[in-house]
């Protein structure tokens, strides 16, 4: 009877201490009702340390309340090393090695919404069994031109394609609780002067370009923080912009979360505290202790900051806001009782980034050389540096930390043994940071030689190179200084493909280059960069145990010249006396092709395939747009050849006789389907008015426009397999 009693006891102080329990510190409670009840118990010093770095990739939380801070990670293709507290440097711990995951401009060539959630999941796993809350990533900046060296970090040229395939990434990794941090937060479309340019661009361009992918993960995914980027937009920093942050980001598309700021990229207190900035980083202090000039309490965001509120100068709503925001992002990461665990360096992971990569490869070119046969060749030499090179090193903030990576060299010697022979054929120097080590151009000269007299010997040649993680290839805080492939790359797979015309060209890099040797090789693939499984997800390619299904996100011109910005000449780009102009406004990569009629090398949503497939003619539920109603369209699509395989049906809109200036068509959805031989399906699109938008500079919102529309199916921007039309009354 005793036992019973201090049993029946225990469990009633059990349930008098859970009913006394704060509401912040129940998991299970409302994130608005713990944000409230925590903010209410703050003192104005406490709320002001929520809002600056407390280390280099770390802000601060309550300890007396026991609220958590947030733990931060560059990413967006992995978790990238410790870097220690206070510093650039590597903390240099052992076990802090990562899967590298494909490239973003690899994941957007996939075309699949379902590959793209499998990365979210898979990434942000590594991240969760690392502590981190946040992970600064992904990119959804549009690739305005080819020389920026940041994006293979983004999506490609098109926002709808940019939108759709960053939200089942962001809903997927945010369901383990790791908050994704959708960047830069805008116009970051150039690394050259990215510290110091003002953007001109017109307010069409604006909404219709460069915010949309944005707004479709605010909207569709929920993202749960944004980082601001580092130029400026009516000469205000974009990391304290009123216009971008509160007007638009925060009161038109009523984002509830979190803006961080890029690193270093605050200089104003009253900006920041006024224009819409929540969590700053990055500040240029030494960041070590409150007795120091420098510490972080110098941040703009922290003693300057609680002055002004404590003098009123400016409201504590100001202040309440921001704290709210960093407080509901905390709850919903760090003190989030349902966020993963994760894991690290799993089979799981390594086995998504074979996927992903398989189906983000390019095939560009084929004559009939792929899939290689092995029986016909008995010396197959494989020329480049890439084929050994590491591109998981460099690159910037994305620069990543692997446990094991396959080359491409020793993936295909796996598959062929002795039959393989190597010859580097180019070096590009040591992996640097924005800038590029001078190279010998003895040295160059000799490798390039070497690898003629061995091609000489073979029966294949595959080609193995294209861009790095250099500065001045893909890499941040600089940009390509041309269009061509470096390292005197084009004459030497000219002269290879004089010697033996069984050559394939495969390339790496996350930009495209021009391929002035292109008739004269046998087949070419683009991989983009494939992160730890590189090797064997291009060789399986090659060898065609996976059938190519990626197609290109972006246009690959045949000229620098032929892209829309050169046309503007400097003010354009990189920009003059500080400010760069857009003046090809909405005409950004397809649309400037399309609607000038100049022929790409290859066009955007091209991809070739080990099978063939055919179109039906597509059919519309009805010739006339009912707001209420919609349309549908449907396209029976075949797979006429001997191989299973995946195509991507591509579904774009153009306004027949618009008063608006418009493109000639634009991406307005898409579908991968999987066919086995022989097999039809039907796909099917449905039009609901949003298609039909486009943004009325003179009316300042979206609009439509009555008239008659045409709806494309294509299997590439220029490969149009049927059109139908309809009219908007």
């Amino acid at each position: 009877m005793k036992k019973l009693i201090v049993l029946a006891a225990m469990a009633m102080s059990m349930t008098l201490a859970d009913a006394q329990k704060p509401v912040y510190q129940d998991g299970n409670a409302p994130v608005e009702e713990r944000v409230k009840d925590a903010l209410k118990r703050m003192t104005v010093h406490e709320k002001v340390q929520l809002l600056h770095a407390q280390g280099k990739f770390s802000s601060a939380g309550v300890p007396r309340l026991g609220i958590r801070q947030l733990n931060m990670a560059d990413g967006p293709h992995g978790v990238r090393e410790e870097i220690d507290w206070n510093s650039w440097s590597p903390a240099k711990w052992t076990n802090d090695s990562c899967v590298a995951f494909p490239s973003l401009t690899c994941l957007a060539s996939t075309w699949n919404r379902e590959i793209s959630s499998l990365y979210g999941n898979a990434v942000s796993e590594e991240f969760a069994y690392r502590g981190k809350d946040i992970m600064l990533g992904p990119g959804c900046n549009i690739a305005r031109m080819p020389l920026n060296g940041r994006n293979f970090e983004y999506m490609g040229e098109d926002p709808y394609l940019a939108g759709e395939m960053n939200v089942p990434y962001i809903k997927s990794a945010q369901a383990n609780g790791v908050a994704c941090c959708l960047k830069h937060f805008a116009l970051n479309n150039q690394e050259v002067g990215r510290f110091e340019v003002n953007v001109n661009v017109s307010e069409r361009a604006l909404y219709e370009i460069y915010l949309a992918p944005f707004k479709k993960c605010v909207d569709e995914s929920g993202v749960w923080t944004i980082m601001g980027s580092y130029p400026f937009f009516n000469n205000v920093h974009c990391c304290q912009n009123d216009s971008l942050l509160n007007k638009i980001l925060k009161q038109q598309w009523g984002f509830d979360g979190a803006v961080v700021s890029d690193w270093g990229g605050v200089t104003d207190t009253w900006e920041a505290a006024l224009g819409g900035m929540d969590i700053e980083m990055g500040t240029y202090t030494d960041g070590k202790t409150e007795d120091q000039s420098m510490g972080y309490h110098t941040y703009h965001l922290a003693n300057k900051f609680e002055r002004l509120i404590e003098e009123g100068k400016i409201p504590m709503s100001v202040l309440d806001d921001k704290a709210s925001r960093v407080l509901r992002t905390i709850f919903r990461t760090s003190m989030n009782p349902n966020k993963a665990v994760g894991s690290l360096c799993s089979e799981a992971h390594y086995d998504a980034c074979l996927k992903i990569g398989e189906e983000g490869i390019v095939m560009l070119k084929n004559s009939g050389l792929l899939p290689l046969d092995a029986s016909k060749y008995q010396r197959i030499l494989v020329v480049g540096e890439n084929a050994t090179r590491s591109l998981t090193a460099g690159g910037g903030s994305s620069e990543l930390k692997t446990k094991r990576d396959i080359s491409p060299l020793e993936a295909l010697k796996a598959v062929y043994g002795s039959k393989v022979e190597y010859a580097q054929g180019y070096y590009s120097g040591k992996v640097m940071y924005a800038k590029a080590e001078k190279l010998d151009p003895k040295k160059q000269q000799r490798l390039h030689e070497e690898a003629m007299e061995k091609a000489k010997g073979a029966d294949l040649i595959i080609y193995v190179g294209g861009m790095n993680k250099n500065g001045h290839e893909d890499c941040e805080n600089s940009d390509r200084k041309g269009y061509d492939l470096s390292y005197g790359q084009n004459e030497l797979i000219a002269g290879l493909a004089k010697i033996q015309k069984n050559i394939v060209v495969v390339t790496f890099g996350g930009n495209a280059f021009a391929t002035p040797w292109i008739d004269e090789v046998g087949a070419m693939l683009h991989c983009w960069y494939l992160g730890s499984m590189a090797g064997k997800a291009m060789t399986n390619v090659l060898t065609g145990e996976v059938n190519p299904s990626g197609k290109l996100p972006v246009t690959f011109a045949k000229k620098l010249e032929d892209y829309s910005y050169y046309q503007y000449g400097e003010e354009a780009y990189p920009g003059v006396d500080g400010q760069v102009y857009y003046k090809e406004d909405i005409y950004v990569g397809y649309r400037w092709f399309n609607t000038k009629k100049i022929k790409p090398q290859f066009p955007f949503g091209f991809g070739l395939s080990y099978t063939t497939f055919e179109y039906g003619k597509p059919k519309i539920s009805s010739k006339t747009f009912v707001d209420d109603e919609g349309l549908k369209i449907t396209v029976d699509v075949t797979n006429t050849g001997k191989r299973a395989g995946k195509e991507i049906v591509q579904l774009y809109i153009g306004n027949l006789k618009s008063s608006e200036d418009r493109p000639a068509k634009e991406l307005k959805n898409f579908k991968k389907i999987s066919l086995e031989p022989g097999e039809t399906k039907t796909v099917e699109f449905e039009i609901n008015g949003e298609e039909l938008l486009c943004f009325s500079t003179k009316h300042k919102r979206w609009m439509t426009e009555k008239g008659k529309y045409r709806a494309y199916v294509c299997a590439s921007e220029t490969d149009v397999r049927g059109s139908v039309d309809f009219e908007l009354k």
